[in-house]
């Protein structure tokens, strides 16, 4: 008998439920140094005074705003180069070389050429996540539009599509599924390289959650660095949901295969 989608979803609570009772089992029980592993209660009064008192609403609007931003250039960008180097076999050849080569440079050898050239801002940390995005998008493009088989191009030429009606009308959707998942894979890199740009990027004043994280270790506020933690998986949790939502429905016109 199968179980209904509520059941499922309750069944992934199960290991977090038995991870905190444990905790505060051997935190309450003086198994271990409760000054650098905390019961649970004090995260949640942490927490608490945070979300109330705190800079909570302003630094989670902050690290959205620095990801939303650096994933549609990102996106954008990744898009715009795919698609080219997919229909030109001369930009393939001129440029993939190169593109094939820049994007074995890890992420975060970036940081100090961009804090070089920009300064520890937002500026930097907004390049920094659309790099990020850039890449997985850049090559599921590509990939998608190489899909396109010569058949399926012969057809739109019998109708006498021109060249715009040709990327629009069948290049683009043909290649969509391709382009949509690597968006998908670019919102979950956005949220990381967020984080790490606000870790590896600070600037005096600011706030986000990374922040929160970076100010809790400066204060030996365990609980504030656990608190921050959780909340920064809790926000790339729902973000990679709202994904997966998001790439369902945008794909639903091709039906179940």
């Amino acid at each position: 008998m199968s179980l209904n989608p509520v059941s499922r979803d309750w069944r992934g609570l199960v290991l977090p439920a038995v991870f905190i009772a444990v905790w505060a089992l051997v935190t309450h029980a003086g198994w271990v140094n409760t000054k650098l592993i905390v019961p649970p209660e004090k995260v949640l009064v942490v927490a608490w005074d945070y979300i109330v008192h705190g800079d909570f609403i302003k630094a989670l609007l902050a690290s959205l705003t620095r990801d939303g931003a650096g994933f549609v250039a990102g996106s954008l960008a990744g898009i715009a180069l795919g698609s080219l180097l997919g229909v030109s076999r001369w930009a393939e050849r001129l440029i993939g070389p190169t593109f094939h080569t820049i994007k074995q440079i890890s992420l975060f050898a970036w940081i100090p050429l961009l804090s070089i050239w920009l300064g520890y801002n937002d500026t930097s940390r907004i390049v920094f996540v659309a790099v990020s995005v850039f890449y997985p998008v850049t090559l599921a493009t590509f990939e998608g539009v190489k899909s396109v088989t010569r058949v399926q191009i012969e057809v739109a030429q019998v109708y006498a599509f021109t060249r715009s009606q040709l990327f629009t009308r069948l290049i683009l959707p043909a290649a969509s599924p391709q382009i949509i998942t690597g968006l998908n894979l670019g919102l979950v890199y956005a949220w990381l390289a967020t984080i790490g740009a606000e870790f590896l990027l600070p600037a005096y004043g600011d706030v986000g959650l990374g922040d929160t994280v970076i100010r809790g270790r400066a204060a030996f506020n365990v609980e504030l660095v656990i608190f921050g933690m959780v909340l920064i998986g809790t926000v790339g949790a729902l973000l990679n949901q709202l994904a997966t939502r998001l790439e369902a429905r945008a794909l639903r016109w091709r039906g179940d295969r």
